[in-house]
């Protein structure tokens, strides 16, 4: 059990933790909820020695292994696969301790060290990182690629594979799914299912949370909060406690009325399309935990656009691509308002290639894109922080749009994306993803627009953020393209799918359940098709007609008669090397009795090491027989398939 108890700890002169107490039982998996700043990564450092607490103690089992993320990843030449190994530190223990016995011929400890081996199934360690390769989007010919070949994000993921081999009983998940698409995350999502271990996960994407996690500590007033059950059922724990609570109520009723309007107004208007009817009891559950979110301090919606021409942009047959390669071909496209698309497809399948299209980064190769003249296009990509002038403050930045607007006008805006005070006024040089993200959607959000192009808008973004800026597109009057690996947003905000798929952009018949079936049926084709690939190369390879099978079977099968007797050898010299093996292990272990070594046993004593000198002469002796009948086989090997 791990047990937080009194926990005092600071953020400078800020209180973060104050006599906080809490505790969680072996195998539950924990979500560890609280907003920026509230002390989520200073209980990790505390949990894993990194700091102390300045009263109090964090206690659990000192045999527990513990396993996280590094958050740094240096340009390794070493394979990915490798590199990955690496977070078995005992397997990579016990191989160091195997090279060095095998140095010194020990046999003994060359036979415990294989049996440890065998205890932690060491035999099957690369097909397990190639497994969590895969699983995280890395393509078979990847996983042997250096470390050095791979851009930062794809690092992560390698560094979130590492602790995920280990065979941890804590693990700790600051964030996992911050650099991966929705395939990936969806496929993390069932592995931390059926981890055996205890799971301590921070995460801001709440439908991750919600299948994985069976309770939350939530950090809050300098305390920690325990609710059992998942994160719907704490956000409906936690309405309940604040509705409660007498003096939010109106502001409460305020919420959920506001919400309960667009919802009747949405249920009218809505199709029996399988997403439109997931959106409407999305949209439900967020009416009934309106009140846990009431205390949130971001607070913003989207003016009404100046003007929503239809169609705001039009599509036909248009290809695009990077050069010569064609990445999408003849896409069909109306856009027009109220139109809610979320894009859904593989990694590299063309999402973030169809958003800058859209948004005019990119040129069509064919085709024709026609866009209304009075669009007013919002564009969310994060690419875009990089845009943000790094000396230059958030009411600098605003200014620059606003240039009538009074400066308590602005501050009041930018206070509902979270800076006030002196922060209005920091140099975005000094934020963090975070901030500059924020800073980004409140740009957007100032100037109107009626075609938002959003590309990962979540990235960075905590819980109260994401809520804030879910609410705010919900009740978006224009048109809205959304690519996310949060379904919760996508869920609450898109009405369609359009899946892209093999250069095809066509519309999704079904809900985000619907393309996790769909992802497990392409998963298993894509590695049938692998296996299928494999044999017809094999096939190609060889270039036999049938009657040239035929003899080479006849050839292979008179080979394997007249190496038969060389194979029966090195098989009884296999044999002959385990025996004399076993028999030196227990010699050994007599050896290592320190009672043999007294005086009376001397006799006994020196027949064992007679023993031992005469096992180990004749084991060394049999070794070197069968290398010289090993590598009389491999060469009548490479003769035969010479002339094959």
């Amino acid at each position: 059990m791990i047990v937080f108890s009194l926990l005092q700890m600071r953020c400078g002169i800020r209180v973060l933790l104050n006599s906080a107490t809490a505790s969680i039982t072996p195998g539950q998996k924990v979500g560890l909820i609280g907003k920026n700043g509230c002390g989520k990564s200073t209980l990790f450092s505390l949990i894993k020695g990194d700091m102390q607490p300045e009263a109090g103690s964090i206690t659990f089992p000192t045999t527990w292994a513990l396993a996280w993320v590094n958050q740094e990843t240096p340009a390794l030449k070493k394979s990915a696969i490798e590199n990955v190994i690496d977070g078995d530190h005992e397997y990579r223990k016990l191989e160091k301790q195997l090279q060095l016995a095998n140095d010194k011929n020990d046999g003994h400890a060359i036979a415990l060290i294989h049996g440890q081996l065998d205890a932690i199934n060491a035999w099957s360690i690369r097909a397990r990182a190639a497994s969590l390769l895969h699983g995280l989007g890395f393509s078979p010919l990847q996983i042997d690629e250096p470390v050095s070949a791979f851009s930062g994000g794809w690092r992560m993921r390698l560094n979130l594979a590492q602790a995920l081999i280990c065979r941890s009983d804590l693990l700790l998940l600051d964030e996992p799914t911050n650099h991966l698409d929705l395939d990936a995350v969806i496929w993390l999502e069932k592995w931390l299912k059926n981890y055996a271990g205890t799971l301590i996960l921070i995460s801001h994407d709440r439908d991750f949370l919600d299948p994985i996690i069976d309770k939350v500590l939530h950090i809050e007033q300098e305390n920690l909060f325990e609710y059992t059950g998942n994160y719907t059922s704490f956000e409906q724990q936690r309405a309940t406690k604040l509705a409660q609570q007498q003096a939010l109520y109106e502001n409460q009723q305020e919420k959920v009325n506001h919400l309960k309007k667009y919802i009747d107004r949405f249920r009218y208007k809505a199709t029996k399309a399988k997403q439109a009817q997931s959106r409407i009891k999305m949209l439900e559950r967020m009416e009934l935990v309106a009140p846990a979110h009431i205390d949130n301090p971001f607070y913003f919606s989207f003016r009404a656009p100046d003007c929503l021409p239809n169609p705001l942009l039009k599509m036909e047959k248009v290809s695009a691509g990077y050069g010569d390669k064609v990445i999408l071909k003849s896409i069909k496209l109306n856009l027009v308002p109220g139109s809610r698309i979320g894009l859904l497809g593989r990694n590299g399948a063309g999402k973030s290639t169809l958003i800058k299209l859209l948004a005019g980064d990119l040129l069509p190769q064919q085709g024709e894109i026609s866009l209304a003249k009075s669009i007013k296009l919002g564009y969310f990509a994060q690419h875009q922080l990089d845009y943000l002038r790094m000396d230059e403050s958030p009411l600098q930045h605003l200014y620059r749009l606003a240039t009538q607007e009074t400066e308590q006008h602005l501050r009041d805006y930018l206070g509902g994306f979270g800076f006030k005070g002196d922060k209005v006024n920091e140099p975005c040089m000094h934020f963090s993803g975070g901030e500059k993200a924020r800073l980004v959607l409140a740009l957007i959000v100032w100037q109107r627009p009626n075609l938002l192009l959003l590309d990962e808008p979540t990235n960075h973004l905590d819980l109260d953020m994401r809520q804030a800026l879910t609410e705010a597109l919900i009740v978006f009057d224009g048109a809205l393209i959304v690519v996310s690996h949060d379904r919760h947003l996508l869920r609450s905000t898109t009405d369609e799918f359009y899946r892209i798929h093999q250069g095809q952009v066509e519309p999704f018949a079904g809900d985000l359940d619907d393309y996790q079936k769909w992802l497990t049926e392409q998963n298993k084709q894509q590695h049938q098709q692998i296996r299928q690939e494999q044999l017809q190369d094999k096939m190609l390879s060889a270039n036999l007609t049938a009657q040239d099978r035929k003899e080479q079977k006849r050839r292979e099968a008179e080979f394997r008669q007249r190496t038969q007797p060389l194979r029966k050898q090195l098989s009884m010299l296999e044999q002959k090397i385990t025996n004399l093996s076993n028999q030196l292990a227990q010699i050994e272990q007599k050896l290592a009795d320190s009672d043999i070594y007294n005086h009376n046993r001397k006799s006994e004593l020196n027949n064992y090491l007679k023993q031992q000198t005469e096992t180990k002469s004749t084991l060394e002796e049999t070794e070197t027989e069968w290398l010289a009948q090993q590598e009389t086989l491999e060469n009548m090997i490479k003769e035969f398939e010479c002339q094959a």
